[in-house]
């Protein structure tokens, strides 16, 4: 299976100024996604999907290739990322260079062990889905099976649907939720289902020694640069 790596990295965050570049454990923040992606063995090709010439500049001096930058219109906050991948396999198309499959790597999500996409990869290949996201699993305490939401009348019903509450905590099924670390979808799916999901979703539980962080704010950042400086990473 060929697989195109996508690093996707507008210019202009606004929660967090610079994002993309600003230094984190001594390097900006694009490098670390960019270093996973170099030590892929499975990828064929990567990129940094980029509106911004000084996060091109900077991704280029860490290794990664940026062949175009991304159009104007698709650098808005409310660029969906779907777009902004079927746009990058049409880019791709044009010059005759398809691939099978998008791995995406969200430089918002840095920390990810050495061989992780590689690992995700063969799960992906092996399941034979339409897509694979890593994950993490939902406290007990947030299971949907004890989740509420409010019907018409103003009254709580269990969110999943269920007309009796599960007992124990023993008994919830389990539940994840998608970390962003890695995204995987076949190029079929995004550009004739225009879908980042499909309808077989597989998965990959991030090991869980691996902290969980996706910046997006100050407070964000903090928090990463904790973990670092307690080499939790």
């Amino acid at each position: 299976m060929k697989i195109l790596g996508i690093i996707p990295a507008r210019g202009g965050s606004k929660g967090i100024p610079g994002k993309n570049i600003k230094v984190l454990g001594g390097k900006p923040l694009i490098a670390w996604t960019i270093d996973q992606a170099r030590k892929a063995l499975l990828l064929n090709y990567f990129m940094v999907n980029t509106d911004d010439e000084q996060i091109a500049e900077t991704a280029r001096q860490y290794g990664a290739q940026v062949p175009f930058l991304r159009p104007t219109e698709l650098a808005a906050d409310e660029t969906p990322t779907l777009d902004v991948v079927e746009h990058t396999l049409r880019f791709f198309g044009s010059k005759g260079q398809n691939f099978d499959a998008v791995c995406l790597l969200q430089p918002t999500s840095p920390f990810r062990p050495d061989g992780l996409i590689d690992q995700a990869i063969k799960t992906f290949i092996e399941s034979d889905a339409d897509a694979l996201v890593t994950v993490r699993p939902v406290p007990d305490e947030f299971n949907p099976h004890w989740v509420f939401e409010p019907d018409e009348q103003g009254f709580l019903k269990i969110a999943t649907g269920d007309t009796e509450i599960i007992p124990r905590r023993q008994e919830l099924p389990p539940a994840y939720f998608r970390d962003g670390s890695i995204y995987l979808t076949k190029s079929e799916v995004i550009l004739e289902r225009h879908s980042l999901y499909g309808e077989k979703l597989a998965y990959l539980v991030m090991p869980d020694n691996v902290p969980y962080i996706n910046l997006d704010t100050p407070s964000d950042w903090e928090q990463a640069e904790r973990i670092i400086a307690q080499q939790f990473f």
